[in-house]
């Protein structure tokens, strides 16, 4: 099949099956082309549980396709791409929390929404990346377990002397390639570029941004902003969105090396396989989703 043809069998298969495609800004150029809605996680999540469809399909990697079941249990969620995983959040395990929750009883548990569904549904709150910092700022807590991303955590205690943060040693293995070098290199070449840097890179490179934003944030930003001229220090996937929405401005990658391998796992071929199969689908024990959904509900009070 030719890629149009596989692009009108999918929009056929929407149809049939009453589905609609949620698109994270770090697909491919052609997958973030049949989005029915592109962003962030959250925002996908929030988005699609407005919705009538019946069927979820979720661009993205397992996390992403977790929080869009706990939010609309009641739909089928599929992730297209089985083996669409996340190391930053594999790295905080149930066990491990609960070790943490021991040897810090009085601290209350943030949980990053990159994160499984069993963490979120052992943590008190769960943050977004742009939103970290007031849900962290709203707790009785002085002691706050953040988990798993230590680089957002660290972000957070910077911007907070009130609270102490009990870091998880986690981090996106995309986001770390990220070095101050690559940064100053690229304003080398473009000195009136302005930086806008994700939170989960590591903190010598936050540390010299123009702007700590989310990828929501990002595609405000450039679309708001007067600066022709932006590096972008966050996967490279978003590039294409940046420069399809903001034509007459310059986008930068910070780095070539900032790409995530699980995200590209998706293509049209498995979006169309998907909808034909049913196939991956996303099922979550009922009690893990109702505590889970305790946690996100009381993040999205915050938003």
């Amino acid at each position: 099949m030719t890629k149009d043809e596989i692009v009108e069998e999918i929009k056929r298969l929407k149809k049939k099956r009453n589905a609609v495609i949620l698109v994270h800004n770090y697909q491919i150029p052609e997958v973030q082309d049949i989005a029915d809605f592109l962003g962030d996680s959250l925002d996908l999540s929030r988005k699609a549980a407005t919705t009538k469809a019946d069927v979820i399909v979720f661009c993205g990697v397992n996390f992403m396709a977790e929080t869009a079941k706990i939010l609309s249990p009641e739909k089928t969620v599929l992730l297209p791409s089985e083996f669409a995983g996340c190391p930053l959040a594999d790295m905080i395990t149930l066990d491990k929390l609960n070790r943490l929750k021991k040897q810090y009883p009085s601290a209350a548990v943030v949980t990053y929404v990159n994160s499984t569904a069993i963490i979120k549904a052992n943590s008190d709150i769960c943050c977004t990346s742009a939103n970290a910092v007031d849900v962290v700022q709203s707790l009785q807590q002085n002691e706050v377990i953040f988990v798993p991303d230590r680089n957002l955590g660290h972000y957070v205690s910077t911007q907070l002397n009130s609270k102490r943060i009990i870091l998880n040693n986690g981090y996106c293995p995309t986001h770390i390639w990220i070095t101050k070098d690559d940064i100053l290199n690229m304003k080398s070449f473009h000195p009136e570029a302005k930086v806008i840097v994700h939170p989960e890179c590591n903190p010598e490179v936050v540390e010299i941004a123009d702007e700590v934003l989310s990828t929501g944030g990002m595609v405000r930003f450039a679309k708001n902003t007067d600066v022709k001229e932006i590096i972008v220090a966050t996967e490279m996937g978003i590039i294409y969105r940046l420069k399809k929405e903001n034509p007459k401005k310059e986008f930068y990658p910070a780095s070539p090396k900032a790409v995530c391998s699980n995200m590209k796992l998706t293509n049209l071929e498995n979006v169309m396989w998907s909808l034909q199969e049913l196939k991956y689908e996303i099922e979550i024990p009922k009690e893990i989703i109702e505590k889970a959904k305790i946690s996100l509900e009381k993040m999205i009070k915050i938003l």
